[in-house]
């Protein structure tokens, strides 16, 4: 028996006997059953949570496999090398466990949720109204398709973009189980959905790039110094996201200090502190010890210290399989149907102090902050300690777009926006049309490409080389035209609030996110054709911009006018169930929010015609630098100076000067 082979079979043991232990504290082992009542009995007890880690764990192999063969190992000019693509086709295996463990999940869930054994689940119409209507069925049943489409694909990827789509898609997979469980029924809902998307995200990079370095490690395939390092770096971020997302996680569901100490829920909080404790002592000793030995030609200490910190991983995984079948302490909270829709009572009636001081901590918007302040700032900061020059401008511009992003969604903004219509549409105006030309006008894709090293191996993809390929994909072409960048900023708006889509994103956490992301990269992507800095794929001349820019705006006023003059409140459904006793009425609060639409649009215009003006002269004015330069060079060829009035006007005096001496 190999060694890989012992290695899987002591870290399913150990991920078993955490899972085991933990249902036992958290007494998901021993239910109390009343007599009369439905029972799933003990198979489905049992069989359920084996079921959910099998999930689990084939879903952190297929992430690490596809991790190891994208990102890990080195390319040739973007084609997999050859154990790259043994572990691309390892991920197709690993996909079908995925998909047939969440297939197996979705019968024992069912089971439970009814009170019924297994055996009277299989063949009834309950399992395909489960799959396509509850939406922890839902869940399950894309898990199952996408764990088969990443098998399918999986056969014939051979280049590490493919592998890359492949390995965003299993990660996507990751989420739909995980946001139908408890964090979408905690108190604050946003807060626990999104820490638990994080740390599922960083978690399974963590996770399986350990555990296929390990498995790289033993097979002793090449290039396992490199991959080391460049896992090293990348599981310093996956650490401190896993901590940070853990921490937001507990404090979305416990009430105080003492449940840590007195709940089962908190016990099992605990151990899983004390694993991710023991994760980072190991980390550390890696950095400091094992690396320069691994550099040095001497593997076994990696492996023996990396298998060890695996198993300590997968018992980690036992345990948060055995969280999510624990319940969390009961929690007194008001019965208000806001409440339990918000996350927070409806506040108190809008006025400008409240909005600046009922701030809303959204974990979401605050890391895709923190990330683009700290990403911008160390890659100036890398270009100044290098000696090279970066316009402060530039810098300046990229701080106000992320300080009216964090003002956006933190503020009492955030708070008041799923209220009330109107501050929902400055909300939109602000993201989709102010924040985009700040951050354009920053130049992050060009700070990147001078900040980033290129990559050591010659031909290899590093992350500049990551950068210039998706600027040159098919995908960014397309949507960077500047037809389909206008069509995505013009359309997307309208199809949103014209349809039912605007009512089912504001029902949902996850759809206001999306909803909201959407606003900022829609602006985004056009901003960067008008305005951009960066490098794009199609370039239009200054005048051409200037009429799409005046072509596109009215539109916006004429969405405003639309929504000033609808009869019917958009999304009123939702707005009822709220329960606001204060301010206007919802339709006449709809009126208000029609009329920030058309007259927003004036703001964002004026500092795009300011900045575009900019860039029109400074052009002009390379241009005459380069005319004039290219004259010179000729000039100096000719024996002129390069400006044609004046060597015609030194001619005739010239030739004056000679008929004199004549």
């Amino acid at each position: 028996m190999s060694k890989t082979v012992r290695l899987g079979i002591a870290g399913a043991c150990l991920a078993l006997g955490g899972l085991i232990v933990a249902m036992v504290v958290g007494g998901a082992a021993t239910p109390r059953i009343i007599p009369g009542l439905p029972d799933e009995g003990a198979l489905t007890r049992w069989a359920l949570p084996v079921s959910k880690l099998a999930m689990d764990a084939a879903g952190v192999l297929t992430v690490g496999l596809l991790l190891l063969a994208t990102m890990l190992l080195p390319s040739d000019k973007g084609l997999l090398g050859k154990p790259a693509l043994r572990y691309v086709r390892a991920a197709s295996w690993t996909g079908l466990l995925w998909a047939a463990a969440a297939a197996a999940t979705l019968v024992f869930s069912l089971s439970e949720t009814l009170g019924t054994p297994v055996v009277d689940v299989l063949g009834g119409n309950e399992l395909t109204s489960y799959a396509s209507q509850v939406p922890q069925g839902i869940a399950l049943t894309l898990v199952v398709l996408f764990g088969a489409a990443i098998a399918l694909f999986s056969r014939g990827a051979i280049t590490a973009g493919a592998s890359g789509g492949l390995l965003v898609l299993a990660l996507a997979t990751l989420m739909p189980p995980a946001l139908t469980g408890h964090s979408s029924s905690a108190p604050n809902h946003g807060l626990a959905t999104t820490s638990v998307a994080l740390h599922l995200l960083v978690l399974s990079l963590w996770v399986g790039g350990l555990l296929l370095l390990c498995v790289h490690a033993l097979r002793q395939e090449p290039h396992l110094d490199l991959a080391a390092q460049r896992f090293s770096r990348m599981a310093l971020w996956c650490f401190v996201g896993v901590g940070l997302s853990g921490a937001f996680s507990a404090l979305s569901r416990l009430t105080s200090v003492q449940d840590l100490f007195t709940s089962s829920y908190g016990l099992i909080i605990l151990a899983k502190v004390a694993a991710f404790t023991a994760l980072g002592v190991i980390g550390w000793w890696h950095r400091g010890r094992t690396l320069p030995a691994l550099s040095a030609g001497r593997p076994g200490a990696f492996v023996r210290l990396a298998g060890v910190e695996g198993l300590i991983m997968l018992v980690a995984v036992g345990l948060a399989v055995a969280l999510s079948r624990t319940a969390p302490p009961p929690l007194d909270l008001p019965v208000d149907r806001a409440f339990e829709l918000l996350g927070y009572l409806v506040p108190p009636p809008i006025s400008v102090a409240n909005l600046l001081t009922l701030w809303w901590f959204d974990l979401f918007f605050a890391t895709i902050a923190a990330l683009l302040a700290f990403l911008y700032g160390a890659g100036a900061v890398r270009l100044a300690r290098r000696g090279d020059h970066w316009p402060m401008g530039r810098t300046i511009s990229w701080g106000v777009g992320v300080l009216l992003l964090v003002l956006v969604t933190q503020s009492g903004v955030a708070r008041y926006a799923p209220v009330l219509f109107s501050v929902h549409m400055t909300e939109h105006m602000i993201l989709s049309m102010l924040v985009p030309i700040f951050l354009v006008l920053g130049a992050p894709v060009t700070l990147a490409l001078r900040a980033l090293k290129p990559a050591a191996r010659r031909g290899d993809r590093g992350p500049r080389e990551w950068v210039t390929t998706i600027l040159h994909s098919r995908v960014v072409k397309v949507v960077t035209h500047p037809a389909i960048a206008t069509a995505i900023f013009i359309v997307s708006t309208y199809a949103l609030y014209f349809t039912p889509l605007f009512a089912a994103a504001m029902e949902e956490h996850l759809g206001h996110i999306a909803m909201t992301v959407h606003f900022l990269l829609s602006g985004s992507l056009f901003f960067w054709v008008i305005i951009g800095i960066d490098p794009a794929p199609t370039k239009i001349p200054h005048v051409g911009r200037l009429l799409l820019l005046f072509v596109t705006m009215p539109f916006h006023a004429f969405f405003g006018i639309a929504l000033m003059n609808m009869g019917t409140p958009i999304a009123g459904e939702w707005y009822d169930q709220l329960g606001r006793t204060w301010g206007a009425s919802g339709l006449s609060d709809q009126s208000t929010g029609g009329a920030i639409a058309w007259a927003f649009g004036e703001i964002p215009t004026l500092i795009v015609l300011i900045a575009l003006a900019f860039q029109w002269y400074r052009d002009e004015q390379r241009t005459t630098r380069r005319a004039d330069r290219r004259a010179d060079a000729r000039a100096a060829k000719e024996g002129g100076t390069g400006d044609a009035e004046l060597d015609a006007y030194n001619a005739y005096l010239a030739k004056l000067d000679q008929s004199g001496r004549d």
